[in-house]
C-alpha cells in the first residue's frame, strides 16, 4: 500500500512540473509563431524598489533588441541611469519568457503567470523566490502590447 501511495504521489508531481513546462512551452512557440519582431508594450514590474513610481515603462524591440525605453512620465531611459540593468532584464518578450522559465525551474519557490491568450506572451507573472523571506517578491505585467511595422 505504501509503494502504491509514492508511486501515486510521484506521478502527481511529475505531471504537475511536465504540465508547467507544457503550458511555457506552447506559449513560447505561440509567441514565436506570430512572428512579430518590431514591436511596443507597456512593462510595469512591482517590487520593493525605489523605483515603483516611475512605472510603467513603455519599451520598444526591434529584432529582439531593446530600440528604447521610457519611464511613465516619457523620460527615456538611459543606459547610465542606475535602474537600466534591471529594467534590460525585462525588456523584451525573449527575456520575460527566460525569466519566466528560470522561475519554474526551480529558481523560485511560487511561481504564477497568465498568458495572453492571442499571442502566447506572459502578460501577468508573480515570483516568490524565497516563500519564508519578506521584500524578495516580484511581479511583472504586460500590457499594452502593441506590434509595430
Amino acid at each position: 500500500m505504501k509503494k502504491l501511495i509514492l508511486f501515486t504521489l510521484i506521478f502527481i508531481l511529475a505531471a504537475c512540473s511536465t504540465g508547467a513546462s507544457t503550458e511555457l512551452e506552447k506559449n513560447r512557440q505561440t509567441w514565436q509563431a506570430s512572428g512579430i519582431t518590431h514591436y511596443r508594450f507597456s512593462l510595469n514590474i512591482g517590487c520593493f524598489c525605489a523605483f515603483r513610481n516611475q512605472v510603467p515603462l513603455t519599451v520598444e524591440v526591434q529584432d529582439n533588441r531593446v530600440v528604447s525605453m521610457a519611464y511613465s512620465d516619457g523620460t527615456l531611459v538611459a543606459e547610465t541611469d542606475p535602474n537600466f540593468p534591471v529594467f534590460s532584464q525585462h525588456a523584451t518578450i525573449e527575456r520575460i519568457f527566460s525569466e519566466l522559465e528560470a522561475g519554474l525551474t526551480g529558481g523560485a519557490d511560487e511561481v504564477t503567470v497568465t498568458y495572453d491568450p492571442v499571442r502566447g506572451f506572459p502578460s501577468d507573472i508573480y515570483f516568490d523566490y524565497i516563500k519564508a523571506a519578506a521584500d524578495d517578491e516580484l511581479s511583472l505585467s504586460v500590457s499594452n502590447f502593441e506590434p509595430l511595422q
